[in-house]
């Protein structure tokens, strides 16, 4: 299982069912690839730009250990050329639609996909969908251990508080990111954040520029 991965059946299992915002989910998806990316030395970070790390992405393709196909993807679509991709360049491309792959990759055809609201951009996914297994178990362990990662990216697609400097709101699971003594993967849950803050104020601009329009025509 990737962190991805663990991602996605924590996201599942916690909202019980509920929706969460697509594009928040995918954004934090693409965050939880490059940190494993850069775990496996397939990527890392130059300041905010994200580099070849010291494997190639083709020896990591070639080694059963890594053998996740959106994994391999990810790292493949690395931009190796110079001037690199910012972080949040990498969070906005690589996250479009990647919610819709990872469920598409997975294989959920049957009852999650048909709960998954492929319209809208929020999404809602049955927990009983989603099969007992030693991944899911791995996953929920991971959880349950408040492992800071995961903790982080899971507040940033929409459960638990995010860590936006608000001492109610997620300073906690912040400052215990510091301790994890890799500064690159601090860069990578900061710029989730950050393109997660910003997507919400697309879609508050979006909502108000709909609702004033919705007026002018009640008006006419």
């Amino acid at each position: 299982m990737t962190t991805a991965r663990d991602l996605l059946v924590v996201v599942i299992d916690t909202r019980s069912g509920t929706s969460v915002e697509q594009g928040d989910l995918s954004l934090a998806l693409a965050g939880a690839e490059l940190i494993d990316l850069i775990d496996a030395g397939a990527a890392d970070l130059d300041g905010d730009r994200v580099v070849p790390g010291p494997r190639q992405a083709a020896e990591l393709a070639a080694e059963p250990a890594t053998d996740d196909p959106l994994l391999r993807q990810a790292a493949s679509s690395m931009v190796r050329q110079e001037p690199h991709e910012p972080v949040e360049d990498w969070l906005w491309r690589r996250g479009r639609d990647l919610v819709a792959a990872y469920l598409a990759e997975w294989g959920t055809t049957g009852s999650a996909a048909a709960r998954w609201r492929a319209r809208k951009p929020s999404l809602s996914i049955d927990p009983s969908a989603l099969a007992d297994s030693p991944a899911r178990r791995h996953a929920n362990d991971r959880w349950a251990a408040h492992e800071p990662v995961l903790t982080a990216l899971a507040a940033a697609a929409g459960v638990g508080a995010r860590y936006d400097g608000d001492p109610d709101d997620g300073t906690e699971g912040r400052d215990a990111l510091t301790d994890l003594g890799d500064d690159r993967v601090v860069t990578v849950l900061a710029a989730v954040n950050e393109a997660v803050v910003e997507l919400a104020g697309v879609r508050q601009r979006r909502a108000i520029e709909t609702a004033a329009f919705d007026n002018i025509w009640r008006a006419v």
